[in-house]
């Protein structure tokens, strides 16, 4: 890969090479051959890294409680049930509940999660606790055939879903939960060496051949749009462990063409769909990369993960806004307190460490794990909780918050429970917090790779060496290696991290005491510093990282912005005060909180306000973007479309400063006037109209030959959820001004006493101004018809709004508009009522 994550935004350029993906199911990989196809670095296995006091050994610590807690005969309810098996447990809540299909699911993560801690601490009870588990599991398997199932079938819930779902049904995901107990399954076998747990995975990997294998490529395909998790990750896995070459043609069978071409082809077909579906897709593509060899599943997977972080990733490293992609770049306008789903940050960490493996030449991999480690991950978790409970989502919309306590379809920010919740995040949240320790540090054969900077020791047994690292990062800005045991000549890279570059300063290695030597001392931003020389014990490697508050510009709105101090986003803590839209900060007040780092205050909507690290604001409201002032300019015209062509299918900006506007659709010219069918005929006007205006005026004339309700004169925003427009007529039978920002509740908006006339050319305009809290008036034929005061938001928060239409809503299921628009205009202030009068008067 080229080119560089640039930690000012995470938005840039894509950098990747990649190949025409091929369709079809080539030979399997002889199993002599297989393995890792090129990986030039390793993990460390978990038992060689602990973890030492702070934040990520606490979250570990309560999760770990919870996996000794959770009673394990009530997650197997419903899978003995399910074969005919007694059970007398109670049942489970929330998505493991006997009537919600996704039950079963949990139980896989809880095998990772035990296997994960039992090979991190060592501690026999999760190995006894999982072995249980696996039996029971084998049991309910054996029982299948009895109750009609299939050979090697297990699951909660009857084989008759997977019969729906090959009919073209769309039951919720379930070859999702079946991966997870795979998943769980094959982890009890890697890291816990539970070969009972591996004989269960490949009875289940055969009766997934089995039940594919029968399916023509198309039905398959079909069936490939229902969430299916990361089959294909789980059986390369499994081919590269057995050499079986059925599971590696099973796993190609989820090969989802809809997914893998385009990314292929380098395109970004995104926008629309469902983020944590098409993640661990490309997760098994690296899998199914180092099952093959074949470069295309790792150049998709590059693309695919260039495509996230740059173009739909927020400054905490989470993607999606109600779980689903939004268009490339549009961030600010499509922000909830459904914001970054908490497993596709999971998903994209394990995607990035696979892609690192095989890279270790880019450390944006690692620099963008760290950065969502710290904002997101590790702020999931309630510290609260004595079970780590976590959230589903990391909602955005100022005044989200984090808080008890959620069962199946609960509160956005809700803490998961003991039994009542079992979503897809408290199961992943199981597997993120036991393993921490396990992309501390990589390896190859001469080389040991420093990626995290997490109080740590790793033990380098084939070295002879034990490295202790100290460090209060990022509340500090150090951090500190020691050699505590043996000698060994090898290589130590050392990452520095990317988000230095933001600074413009370099960071500072010394090796006991002095500066390291020769290309240790070359720290520059995004790349590793390389120390090579015999160490021995006693030798002291310390890393100085400069931080400092930066303000990070949203890029869809560059007055929307972020602040963060090195690698932390830091978030107004607001407590039990209700927030409606973006706070308007005053940058120039940020003040650091003397003897707290990684504290400030500054003034927001003309309050006083602490600012602290986004990962330890839970159990109040808080707020991440802030509403920066807007440029003053002299009063003047932005935009003006005269509309006067009278032929062709553009009409140009008389200011000259603006890109044609576009006749669309059947849009046509009538007498030199634009004339609109209702139909679909409406103007497309260019992107970015509104950005950087606090205050505005848009104004136009319009003749209405009809009227249907809620149709738009013009429409200026990114979708049905942000917009700046106006109605000839509402349900209650008034022309209305309203302007919302995805994420507001209710809108901001004023109305006329009546609607728009038809049959007559009328002047319409509406006036924004930023004075006191704010103020729009609504204008028909230059005379004052509608005003609101006391505005929730303003203007500003709109940004470079990308679709603007003239005679057409956002939402596709308003009407177009009937008649002709003339005159378009907009002024980067608010005009006077005298000034709107004139407007008129001059006419068109």
């Amino acid at each position: 890969m080229t080119g560089q994550v640039s930690r000012r935004s995470f938005i840039g350029t894509a950098g990747v090479t990649a190949t025409a993906f091929g369709i079809g199911v080539p030979a399997a990989r002889p199993a002599a051959a297989a393995g890792p196809a090129g990986a030039r670095v390793s993990p460390f296995p978990l038992r060689a890294v602990t973890l030492l006091d702070g934040p990520f050994r606490d979250n570990m610590l309560r999760t770990c409680a919870y996996l000794k807690f959770v009673d394990t005969d009530r997650l197997l309810h419903t899978f003995r049930l399910n074969v005919g098996l007694p059970s007398s447990a109670e049942p489970c809540g929330g998505w493991e509940a006997p009537d919600v299909l996704l039950r079963g699911h949990t139980t896989g993560h809880l095998l990772t999660a035990l296997a994960q801690a039992h090979a991190n601490t060592g501690d026999a009870a999760y190995a006894a606790k999982a072995r249980h588990l696996v039996a029971e599991l084998a049991k309910c398997q054996a029982a299948s055939p009895a109750a009609g199932f299939s050979p090697g079938y297990l699951s909660a819930f009857g084989e008759e879903v997977f019969d729906q779902l090959e009919a073209g049904g769309k039951p919720w995901a379930p070859y999702y939960t079946l991966h997870k107990i795979m998943a769980g399954l094959l982890d009890q076998y890697r890291l816990s060496g539970d070969g009972q747990a591996l004989d269960v995975l490949k009875r289940m990997a055969a009766w997934a051949g089995a039940r594919t294998s029968r399916l023509t490529r198309e039905r398959m395909q079909a069936l490939l749009r229902v969430e299916f998790g990361g089959v294909n990750d789980v059986l390369a896995e499994l081919y590269m462990i057995t050499g079986d070459p059925a599971h590696l043609a099973t796993a190609r069978r989820f090969d989802h063409d809809e997914l893998f071409v385009p990314l292929a082809e380098r395109r970004d077909t995104l926008n629309g769909q469902h983020a944590n579906t098409q993640i661990p897709k490309v997760v098994g593509a690296v899998r199914e990369y180092e099952a093959t060899g074949e470069r295309r599943y790792r150049d998709l997977a590059a693309y695919f993960w260039d495509t996230v972080v740059r173009h739909h990733t927020y400054v905490i490293g989470g993607n999606s806004n109600q779980e689903f992609f939004g268009p490339p770049g549009e961030l600010i306008s499509r922000l909830s307190e459904d914001t970054c789903e908490n497993c596709n940050t999971y998903n994209m960490l394990k995607l990035s460490r696979l892609l690192f493996f095989h890279d270790p030449g880019s450390p944006e991999y690692m620099d963008y794990y760290e950065w969502a480690l710290l904002n997101q991950m590790l702020g999931e978790q309630d510290p609260r909780s004595e079970h780590g409970f976590v959230t589903y989502y990391t909602g955005l919309f100022p005044g989200s918050e984090r808080k008890p306590k959620g069962g199946l379809g609960s509160a956005p920010g809700s803490y998961s429970g003991d039994y009542d919740n079992f979503s897809c995040d408290h199961g992943t949240g199981l597997e993120t917090h036991t393993k921490f320790a396990d992309s501390i540090y990589f390896r190859s054969r001469d080389t040991l790779y420093v990626n995290l900077f997490i109080p740590s020791e790793v033990r380098w047994d084939e070295r002879g060496v034990r490295i202790r690292q100290e460090t209060g990062y990022p509340h500090a800005e150090t951090t500190r290696l020691t050699i505590t045991e043996g000698g060994a000549r090898f290589a130590l890279k050392i990452r520095i991290p990317g988000w230095l570059d933001a600074r413009g300063r370099r960071a500072r290695v010394r090796v006991n005491g002095r500066a390291a030597p020769g290309p240790g001392n070359d720290a520059r931003p995004g790349t590793y510093a390389t120390i090579e020389r015999h160490w021995r014990k006693g030798d002291v490697v310390e890393l100085a990282m400069p931080m400092g508050p930066v303000w990070r510009k949203a890029p869809d709105n560059p007055h929307i912005q972020a602040i963060t101090h090195g690698p932390v986003v830091l978030a107004g803590a607001y407590g039990d005060r209700a927030i409606n839209t973006f706070p308007a900060i005053d940058p120039r007040s940020l003040t650091p909180v003397r003897g707290r780092p990684l504290r400030y205050t500054a003034r927001a909507d003309g309050a006083e306000v602490t600012l602290m690290p986004f990962a330890e604001v839970h159990h109040q409201r808080y707020n991440v973007y802030w509403a920066t002032p807007a440029p003053r300019r002299r009063p003047g015209l932005v935009v003006h479309y005269p509309l006067d062509e009278g032929r062709g299918t553009t009409v140009a900006d008389a200011t000259g400063a603006w890109p044609n506007a576009a006749l669309t659709g059947s849009a046509t010219w009538a007498d030199g006037e634009v004339s609109l069918d209702g139909t679909g005929g409406h103007i497309v006007l260019p992107p970015g109209l509104l950005a950087g205006l606090d205050a505005l005026t848009v104004a136009l004339w319009v003749r209405l030959e009809t009227i249907t309700n809620n149709n738009r004169i013009f429409d200026l925003g990114f979708n049905r959820q942000t917009f700046f427009y106006v109605t000839p007529r509402t349900g209650s039978g008034r022309a209305r001004f309203a302007m919302k920002i995805g994420g507001m509740e209710g809108e901001d908006f004023c109305d006329a006493p009546a609607a728009l006339p038809t049959g007559a050319w009328t002047h319409v305009a509406v006036a924004v101004s930023a004075e006191g809290e704010g103020s729009a008036a609504l204008y028909v034929d230059g005379a004052a018809a509608g005003r609101k005061d006391g505005l929730i938001m303003s203007p500003l928060v709109l940004g470079a709004t990308s679709q603007n239409f003239l005679g057409r809503s956002q939402d596709t299921r308003h009407p177009f508009v009937h008649g002709r628009i003339g005159d378009f205009r907009i002024y980067n202030h608010a005009l006077p009522g005298a000034d709107v009068a004139a407007l008129h008067r001059r006419g068109r």
